[in-house]
């Protein structure tokens, strides 16, 4: 069998690691690199393996295009993506937009769109839930030291005036009204509301707390309600804790787990997939 042939859209961290692995790896194949500044990418590859505009990504044949940019990337060239190769979405929480969720479902048509589970422990148990309608809540809270978060408007000031060793609540509400906040920080509810699709980015819950004591990681916590069976509540709560230094965007195990993601999706046909 012929080695997955990977397109990478971003060259920070997560894109460079992924590069690496993927020329490590006798099951994958590089197919390009775009990077919204090609001089970081000139120095490490070939000319070969770098694309300097998205529109030529076809170009290069690959198989699967992986998106480790930004979530303007979904909504510029998103749809263009599917049309070429499966997709896999790394930056999830551009679909909080419905326009571009609604645009992206309708693309999927012979490709599909990869959402990659990344933190959200128990995602395809959910997502077996959701399709059978017994999924009633699910509220995903994740805490972080003040300085591992990237956030703007009311947030960042909130965030900014965290002190001591207090925890904050720096946001209780939908899932679909944080995304916009903190696009760098809530891929993990993200791909919750994707897994949860019978409650959406609406009815997820998302909670995101400041703790000035998490200085080694990375705590996401998922509570997942279900039906009631004779009087007594289905109920299920996980904490994961990721190791991750103070100041760091993305913990260490993420880059791991988001390879075996980026292993696993493709080929499974149209729609939308968890991997």
């Amino acid at each position: 069998m012929a080695p997955k042939r990977i397109g990478i859209v971003g060259y920070g961290h997560l894109g460079k690691y992924l590069t690496q692995k993927i020329q490590e790896s006798p099951d994958l194949e590089l197919a390009f690199v775009w990077n919204r500044t090609a001089s970081l990418v000139e120095d490490d590859l070939e000319d070969k393996y770098i694309c300097h505009n998205l529109e030529n990504c076809k170009n290069y044949s690959p198989d699967l295009i992986v998106e480790v940019a930004h979530p303007i990337i979904s909504k510029e060239f998103g749809q263009m993506f599917l049309e070429v190769a499966d997709y896999m979405i790394g930056s999830p929480t551009a679909l909080a937009s419905q326009e571009v969720e609604n645009s992206l479902r309708a693309a999927a048509t012979t490709h599909g769109l990869y959402v990659p589970a990344g933190a959200f422990w128990g995602a395809e148990d959910i997502m077996k839930m959701a399709d059978q309608g017994t999924l009633k809540a699910l509220k995903v809270t994740m805490i972080k030291h003040p300085s591992c978060f990237k956030l703007s408007g009311e947030l960042q000031n909130k965030n900014a005036q965290v002190s001591g060793e207090e925890k904050v609540i720096l946001y209780e509400g939908s899932v679909r009204g944080l995304c916009p906040l903190a696009p760098n920080n809530v891929n993990t509810m993200a791909a919750a509301a994707m897994a949860a699709h019978n409650l959406g980015f609406d009815g997820v819950k998302g909670c995101l707390i400041a703790d000035p004591s998490s200085k080694d990681w990375h705590i996401v916590e998922v509570e997942v309600t279900g039906p009631e069976i004779a009087g007594r509540r289905f109920n299920v709560i996980t904490t994961r804790k990721n190791p991750a230094d103070p100041g760091a965007v993305t913990g260490t195990a993420t880059y791991a787990s988001f390879l075996s993601s980026v292993k696993r999706a493709g080929g499974q046909g149209s729609g939308v997939h968890l991997c």
